[in-house]
């Protein structure tokens, strides 16, 4: 099939076991996933299988997966349309060990049998598909020839009696079957176990005393939290952009901090790359300080001295104190006229990596700027913030169609991008119920419309908390809180 290196490498490595004890896993990304249990090897093989199509589904690419059995290994390659191809496939070497005769009148050469199990075939009824996450059109494991081939033994003749003695029958000795070794198995199958409900109608239940499984809602928000808890390898850079002012640029920085923060643990910084000044300071607390980023960058050597403690970042960023991150302001000296240049830029970040994990950047609205360009250089995910109204939206496609045109890392930031259609504007507040309704639809409408473009599209209804004022999470309306996170979901996923 038509699938390119680039493609299938590009997810993490997947690995498929079936072990002759009767066992399966299936390891993604080093997270094992036990195989549910099946009659028979290929019953494993089928669940194995299906499991590996989830992936491939959810990622809406090919995986490359090495499978491991107990008659041998190799590759396959599996699409999200359920094909499957076989790259390679090598059995591994059977095992043999003679059998003794039967006690019979007449004597038979010994027959020697394979050890490695073949399924006994049913004439009648075809055998049940296993249930799994996902269905395996057609079996591509490479099959065993014991399962496939049936054998067909031939007896020796019979040999003729002597006259003087009885004829002696020799049988060989057995093989000594190989001893498994401690390292290809392990007591620790069973599946972890599903925590109860906390949330809604099953959440009280579970509380008086009835356990309730959580619902497919509460189930979506637990793999969101457990995205944005990650902690990846190395530092991770986001730039929030749009050509546009007013299209949420600053409350989207705000809020990713907050999340990512709140939930990993992980060192966050916001830093204000605006080329003039920025307005993340007036939406964000201020420290016992006035420092901005220029004065970090004066302070850069001793910053990244070896014998420079930790601690000494925060004379120059604000912490928030509530949401856990620290923010980087821009200059905001009326009298100054400095313009951060591009190798200012990759001094300010070089000084942020090296003490914090995750840096998510506002930008000004020049995308022809030094600065700006220098920060796409450093960018790992993009994000381009729009509010649902059409001049903002436009800027953001053209934001995006910038970056593709420049081709390279650029044009790969932007197929990769996360737009988030904010409806948080002032003008909500004096709304009628059917402009209420206007707005969403609009919001809809522009998500809709740039979903065939980047790699994904999210929401965020209108909440009044992100209208004025420092922004906070806490203050949030529950379903801002519950948009946000799967915004911000949407990002580490790109991590």
């Amino acid at each position: 099939m038509g699938t390119t290196p680039t493609e299938v490498l590009a997810f993490p490595n997947i690995r498929a076991i079936v072990r002759d004890n009767g066992t399966a896993e299936v390891v993604v990304a080093g997270n094992s996933r036990i195989v549910p249990a099946g009659d028979s090897v290929q019953d494993l093989r089928n669940n194995a299988l299906a499991l590996v199509v989830g992936e491939a589904q959810t990622l809406q690419r090919p995986v490359r997966v090495q499978i491991e059995d107990p008659e041998g290994h190799g590759e396959l390659i599996v699409h999200p349309d359920n094909t499957i191809e076989s790259v390679s496939y090598e059995p591994r070497p059977a095992r043999r060990r003679a059998e003794a005769p039967e006690t019979t009148p007449e004597t038979v050469a010994p027959t020697v049998i394979d050890t490695v199990p073949v399924a006994a075939p049913e004439p009648v009824a075809a055998p049940a598909q296993p249930t799994a996450a996902a269905t395996v059109d057609r079996q591509p494991w490479p099959p065993n020839p014991a399962e496939t081939e049936p054998t067909t033994e031939t007896p020796a003749p019979a040999q003729p009696a002597a006259a003087e003695e009885p004829q002696t029958t020799a049988t060989a000795p057995e093989a000594p079957l190989t001893r498994r070794s401690l390292k290809e198995t392990s007591f620790l199958v069973s599946a972890p176990i599903l925590e109860p409900a906390t949330q809604g109608w099953r959440g009280t239940l579970t509380r008086l005393g009835y356990r309730m499984d959580p619902s497919a809602e509460e189930l979506s928000e637990r793999e969101d939290i457990r995205t944005v808890s990650q902690h990846w390898p190395g530092p991770r850079t986001i730039a929030v952009v749009n050509r546009k002012g007013g299209a949420n640029k600053t409350p989207t920085v705000v809020m990713l901090s907050a999340i990512l923060a709140r939930y990993s643990g992980a060192a966050t910084v916001a830093w204000d790359n605006n080329e003039s000044q920025g307005t993340l300071g007036w939406r964000t607390e201020k420290g016992s300080h006035d420092r901005s980023v220029l004065d970090l960058i004066d302070a850069s050597t001793e910053l990244l001295s070896p014998s420079t403690n930790a601690a000494e970042i925060a004379k120059f960023v604000h912490h928030q104190t509530a949401d856990k991150f620290d923010v980087l302001r821009s200059d905001e000296n009326e009298e100054g006229d400095h313009e951060v240049t591009a190798e200012e830029v990759d001094i300010a970040h070089q000084v942020l990596t090296r003490y914090y994990r995750l840096v998510v950047m506002d930008s000004g609205n020049t995308a022809r700027s030094a600065n700006w360009r220098r920060m796409i250089d450093h960018t790992n995910q993009l994000v381009v913030p729009v509010t649902a109204i059409e001049d903002r939206a436009e800027a953001a496609r053209l934001t995006l169609q910038t970056l593709e045109s420049r081709g390279g890392h650029n044009a790969e930031l932007a197929r990769n991008a996360v737009v988030i259609v904010s409806e948080s504007t002032d003008a909500k507040r004096s709304m009628s119920g059917d402009a209420l309704q206007r707005a969403k639809d609009e919001a809809r409408r522009i998500a809709d419309g740039f979903e065939p473009f980047v790699r994904a599209v999210v929401r965020i209804p209108y909440d009044p908390a992100m209208v004025n004022g420092p922004i906070r999470y806490e203050a949030l309306q529950p379903a801002t809180q519950r948009a946000w996170l799967a915004a911000a979901a949407a990002v580490a996923s790109g991590f």
